[in-house]
């Protein structure tokens, strides 16, 4: 009687968060991702399966990845309307000298690099317009060098702690020192960037090698402005460097370094700040919001204590196999339900499980790598979603998963081999 008690409101939990979870991906009525989210949450509040005191709760531990979105946003703002991607793009136009192949190669290095150092999100949400704008620049399609950032967002993601906040998420307070975690996922990674590459280059060379481009473009000055937007990006890397050294937690110095940077560029031409808050995508910040809350109500189902039991016992088990495993279930899931949720999760059974550095690793490469299968399978493919919308481009979810079961698989493979073999 009482298993049928709590086993009704279980299943509503589930299948309100599926069905929430289903708009964000489908995006029906081509309403915004956030409010599939959000009114998924409410449901819960509504129908009484979650107490809106536990929601609140929910939202508020997603502080700090609302700080480090909005830093990162305000900075790609500034940057965007002080022309220092135009000024980019004609630098990589012209260091590309009409080659095709030698301009994708030029922006997945770059992408790689933005992502190493400022992390995943910011690769999507600070890259995508200026790599947009060097398409265009050489009139070039820019989908195949768009799809650049994407991918390589999350294929870079593990290469240090800070390229993407998930990793602190999976490894808490259980983070190895830098050493320690080079030594572990340098070759993994290393792996996962050029098989992502070299699939990605495979599938998009009809496009390139169908195209002609420029050689030369309008010189385009940069400003004051934009030199202290470039500045700011530089300060930014150097300071999640240092936050993540300390064990800090990355959104307020992501946030103080973006609004600083905006605040100084403003005062510098003496107005703008209204444009330049008008322009930021405000919306994904309610959509990180309710995610947060669908994944406080899936804890109170039981799900956390379920998936801590089972990987503990199959880590004590058989390591080997449950990292295969663990990395290949977390890598798909995320998937299902959005890394962030899937990452928060997987990184709470890790914790409670207490299991070796190979299998969490296995995990992490997971939550890092997996969502390159979906378009709504990371924060970081939804911020470059956002973002290309904004120019006027746009990816279904069906085109986005014919490419991302090419690219994935062999990439997840190979840097899981790699991990077990360090």
């Amino acid at each position: 009687m009482f298993a049928g008690l709590t086993l009704t409101p279980n299943l509503a939990t589930w299948g309100i968060a599926a069905l929430a979870t289903l708009g964000v991906i489908v995006r029906p009525f081509s309403w915004p991702e956030a409010i599939w989210a959000v009114l998924g949450a409410a449901l819960l509040v509504v129908l009484g399966l979650l107490p809106w005191q536990v929601a609140l709760d929910g939202v508020s531990k997603g502080t700090d990845v609302y700080l480090f979105l909005v830093g990162m946003m305000l900075l790609a703002e500034i940057a965007r309307k002080e022309g220092l991607f135009d000024w980019l793009a004609g630098l990589a136009v012209r260091a590309a000298k009409g080659s095709q192949t030698r301009l994708f190669l030029l922006i997945y290095i770059v992408g790689t690099v933005v992502t190493v150092f400022l992390s995943n999100d910011a690769c999507a949400v600070v890259l995508t317009p200026a790599v947009y704008a060097a398409a265009k620049a050489a009139d070039a399609e820019p989908l195949p060098y768009l799809f650049i950032c994407a991918f390589i967002a999350n294929a870079a993601s593990f290469v240090l702690p800070i390229s993407n906040p998930a990793n602190l998420v999976v490894f808490a307070t259980d983070m190895p020192p830098l050493g320690q975690w080079l030594a572990t996922f340098a070759l993994p990674s290393v792996l996962a960037i050029v098989a992502t590459y070299a699939v990605l280059r495979l599938t998009q060379n009809s496009r390139l090698k169908g195209q002609t481009i420029k050689t030369e473009v309008e010189t385009v000055r940069l400003g004051l402005g934009g030199k202290v937007a470039g500045l700011g990006i530089i300060a930014t890397a150097g300071a999640l460097i240092g936050a993540s050294a300390a064990g800090i937690e990355l959104g307020l110095p992501t946030f103080v370094a973006g609004l600083a940077t905006t605040l100084l560029v403003v005062a510098l031409n003496r107005g703008g700040l209204v444009e330049v808050v008008k322009d930021v995508s405000w919306a994904v910040l309610p959509l990180v919001a309710g995610l947060f809350v669908l994944v406080e109500a899936l804890e109170k189902t039981g799900i956390l204590t379920l998936l801590a039991d089972t990987l503990k016992g199959y880590a004590q088990a058989d390591p080997a196999a449950t990292a295969w495993a663990g990395g290949a279930i977390v890598a798909f899931g995320s998937n299902l339900v959005n890394n962030l949720p899937a990452g928060l999760l997987a990184g709470a059974a890790v914790q409670a499980a207490e299991v070796s550095h190979k299998v969490a690793g296995a995990i992490l490469i997971g939550v890092d790598l997996g969502p390159n299968l979906s378009v709504t399978g990371s924060l970081a493919t939804i911020l470059w979603l956002t973002a290309i919308r904004r120019e006027g481009e746009d990816v279904s979810a069906w085109q986005f998963l014919k490419l991302g079961l090419l690219v994935m698989p062999p990439a997840l493979v190979l840097a899981l081999g790699a991990l077990l073999l360090v």
